[in-house]
């Protein structure tokens, strides 16, 4: 049986197929954060020379990929990606996502409004029926904490700051436990319109549009239905 450890090793390798057809010299690769996309990293020498380079979502990815010789670009410096891949804390049928576990999840959604397609990379424990069973990220101004606590607590749900955290943009995250999460992409947006929030993790609005799933069996893929 494989351990979770060569099942996102599967999951990154399959990414690095997908993205192969679309490598040439001036492409970039958007790259997301977390264990499974620090493989996907990883394997990207492969393609060393080859691209442009990549947009990373983290000061994390984007040291990791510094230290293979890879260029890191900023953001503001590409117009066009064919591409995003990162991972999920959790995904459903239909491709909508929790993410944030790493705390990169504003900078995450940013890079990956760039990219004409977003590659969602996981192993099989991570599909879900239906989000939030992980507890939901959001990224919060600090003075806003305790208001913000309040709020998410009326929604249902159980906030806990992640202390001594602070995310790449300086700010804290709340995770909030005990949601169940009937409409993603409304839910979503809820959240969002609060207040001092400056996104949460749900990646529904815009979703994946391709999940790689590692299992026992290989991997399964599922696509977004238009």
């Amino acid at each position: 049986m494989l351990t979770q450890q060569q099942l996102k090793q599967q999951a990154a390798d399959a990414a690095l197929d997908y993205i192969d057809p679309f490598v040439g010299p001036d492409v970039v690769i958007g790259v997301g954060t977390g264990s499974t996309a620090d493989l996907f990293i990883d394997g990207l020498v492969r393609f060393k020379g080859r691209v442009r380079g990549a947009v990373a979502s983290s000061e994390r990815s984007a040291a990791r990929l510094a230290a293979h010789g890879i260029t890191v670009l900023d953001l503001n410096d590409v117009a066009d990606m064919p591409v995003y891949v990162d991972g999920a804390d959790e995904i459903d049928p239909a491709l909508n996502m929790v993410k944030g576990g790493g705390g990169a999840l504003t900078r995450e959604k940013i890079v990956a409004s760039v990219a004409k397609r977003f590659v969602c990379i996981a192993d099989e424990s991570k599909l879900v029926d239906r989000l939030g069973a992980f507890p939901l990220p959001v990224e919060v101004i600090p003075m806003a904490r305790e208001a913000l606590a309040r709020r998410l607590a009326a929604l249902g749900g159980q906030p806990v700051w992640r202390q001594g955290f602070v995310t790449d943009n300086g700010n804290i995250i709340l995770d909030v436990a005990g949601l169940t999460i009937k409409d993603p992409a409304a839910f979503e947006a809820e959240v969002n319109n609060i207040p001092g929030v400056v996104t949460c993790g749900l990646f529904a609005r815009a979703g994946a549009d391709v999940a790689l799933l590692a299992t026992q069996g290989g991997i399964r893929r599922l696509d977004r239905k238009s």
